[in-house]
This record gives structure tokens, sequence and C-alpha cells, in this order.
């Protein structure tokens, strides 16, 4: 059975699955604005089972940031702890142009 706005692919990026969930927000607002339903008919099964996919998307997304992130956190410390001397160059290089390119305001009180 093919319902509207059915989706047979799989979400990766997060843009992608907020407008899923937006998507699935809507679909749920139109079924409240309607008489009452019951919960057995197919539309509000469907309903349940894409909102079970989002949430499951969302989860796998999540998990796959956080591997992302703990495997970029420990490339990072392996490559300081190799080059210590180096990492503190580069460190302080990357501060010095941001505090250049950062625009400074007057304070009050001083002219």
């Amino acid at each position: 059975m093919h319902f509207p706005g059915q989706h047979a692919q799989k979400y990766q990026t997060p843009e992608q699955i907020v407008a899923h969930i937006d998507e699935l927000m809507a679909e749920a607002e139109a079924m409240l604005e309607g008489p009452v339903v019951n919960p057995a008919q197919p539309e509000v099964q469907h309903l349940r089972s894409r909102l079970a996919e989002a949430r499951a998307g969302m989860l796998e997304f999540m998990e796959s940031a956080q591997r992302q992130v703990t495997a970029g956190a420990r490339f990072t410390d392996e490559i300081i702890r190799a080059h210590p001397y180096f990492s503190l160059a580069l460190a302080v290089a990357v501060g010095v142009i941001a505090g250049a390119l950062i625009p400074r305001r007057p304070r009050a009180g001083y002219a």
C-alpha cells in the first residue's frame, strides 16, 4: 500500500531528517484537525510507523556522528602527542591570526 509522501530512501544529512520530521508533524496535525479517528485505521498505523522510522534514522545519525567525532578526537590527540611543538606553534599562529581578524570595539572611558 502506498501513502502520499511515503519515502523509501535513507536520510543521510541532518537537514533531510529534520525535513522528514517536519513532514510527519504536518501529517499528524492534519489528522488531529479531522474528525476523531479509530486508532486501528491504516493511516494512523502508517503515521506511527513513519514516526518510528524517523526516530530510528535520528538515532542512527547521532550514533554515526558520535563515532566520527570520537575518531576525530583520537586522531587529533595522536597528532598532538606525536608533534607537540608543531601543534603548539600552530595553535599560537591560529590565535594570533584570529585576534588580528576580530574587530575591536573601543571601551567606554578610553579614547
